[in-house]
């Protein structure tokens, strides 16, 4: 794609396809190709592609009010603000709106400074974002190497392991950041009681305990945020992707003490909550509720898993409703995915050995089943079986 390299910075390297429309969950590129997709903008479509409230909530916005700045209220951030706290069950709970998920990990990390402490834990191989702040707690050395020095006082310790974060935790903390389910890791889930420890490590020590739910939010995983099988409240929880649900928009949302952190002046975002990225999330939101999405994803995801076990080369699948991370006995991740792409159907091999599947919530049962005949097919190409 020569006109990319023309024209744009290299930092994503050259994409291979030109995409140009899409419906649902399938896309079209501009040779008139079309693709199931199952990586949905990496977990951030989660009602698919040109959907109908989606599109209609954004067009009579967009022809009403555009964009006033927090200087001025409207009515769709305090609709949105509203809706998310109650999605907390804690009335206590206060929103900051911002644009993406790295921005919400930046307004953590901000305000857990005015704890008047400054150390944070973080963990290894955990995604968090790539600007400065975020690049600091991301736990990816390749990504983090080429700009040092990062922020000072910022921890990592491996995901999983209770007894690191013991020796490291401690009243010097400002926060400790996890992922609920680590999704650029290859979708990571922790150890059957891990989040509650941690619960427990932070309360005992005073850090603030800030979940990234970039990823494992908005239905995604069969919750609304992604922690909640583990049945506590995090002190800070921070949202994206499919929040907007294909427009760029973020959260920050502080529950108890942490939401009195944060004072007049202490922090803003230009875009954060504007009426258009609003509309839309409160167009996704209604449409998950109405359409009973969360239920359908947890059923959904449970069949899926069990049949992407069954494929021959397969050595695990894990995961939690519609975020799914396939682990080979090999390293052919990177094939299987070109293979997939050839086929008609965009995953993502984000390691070696492990392609990570993020389909939109309102996937049909025949998409899923086209999606494991051509999986299929491309795993036993790849390995000469077929």
């Amino acid at each position: 794609m020569k006109s990319w390299n023309k024209s744009l910075q290299s930092n994503y390297g050259t994409p291979k396809i030109e995409l140009v429309s899409g419906k649902g969950a399938v896309v079209r590129d501009s040779k008139g190709n079309t693709y199931l997709d199952f990586l949905a903008g990496i977990a951030t479509n989660v009602l698919g592609h040109a959907h109908p409230a989606v599109v209609k909530a954004v067009s009579r916005q967009i022809s009403t009010l555009g964009h006033v700045s927090n200087f001025y209220a409207h009515p769709n951030v305090l609709e949105l603000s509203a809706k998310l706290v109650s999605m907390t069950g804690d009335k206590s709970a206060r929103v900051f709106f911002c644009n993406s998920g790295a921005e919400a990990n930046e307004a953590a990390l901000k305000l857990s400074r005015k704890t008047g402490r400054t150390r944070v834990v973080a963990t290894k191989e955990a995604f968090h974002g790539r600007t400065m702040g975020a690049l600091s707690l991301t736990g990816q050395p390749s990504k983090r190497d080429p700009f040092k020095p990062l922020i000072k006082g910022i921890t990592h310790v491996p995901y999983g392991d209770m007894g690191a974060m013991l020796r490291k935790v401690n009243r010097k903390t400002a926060m400790v950041i996890v992922e609920p389910i680590m999704g650029e890791a290859g979708v990571i889930v922790p150890p059957h009681g891990y989040l509650q420890a941690l619960r427990e490590l932070c309360d005992e020590t005073g850090a603030l305990l800030v979940f990234d739910c970039v990823q494992t939010g908005m239905g995604r995983t069969g919750d609304w945020f992604g922690y909640e099988y583990s049945n506590i409240k995090p002190d800070v929880i921070t949202l994206a992707k499919g929040l907007g649900g294909g427009l760029p928009l973020g959260a920050m949302i502080a529950l108890g003490k942490s939401a009195e952190l944060f004072q007049p002046g202490d922090h803003g975002s230009t875009f954060g909550g504007n009426p258009v990225t609003t509309a839309s999330a409160l167009a996704v939101i209604e449409t998950i509720e109405k359409e009973n999405l969360l239920e359908r994803v947890t059923a959904i995801g449970v069949d899926l898993m069990a049949e992407l076990a069954l494929i021959d080369g397969v050595k695990s699948v894990r995961g939690a409703g519609l975020l799914i991370g396939i682990e080979f006995t090999q390293p052919i991740a990177k094939k299987v995915t070109t293979a997939c792409q050839k086929a008609g159907v965009l995953v993502n091999g984000n390691s070696e050995s492990v392609i990570r599947i993020a389909p939109p919530l309102i996937v049909t049962d025949k998409e899923i089943a086209s999606f494991i005949s051509i999986f299929r097919t491309s795993v036993e190409k790849v390995q000469g079986l077929a």
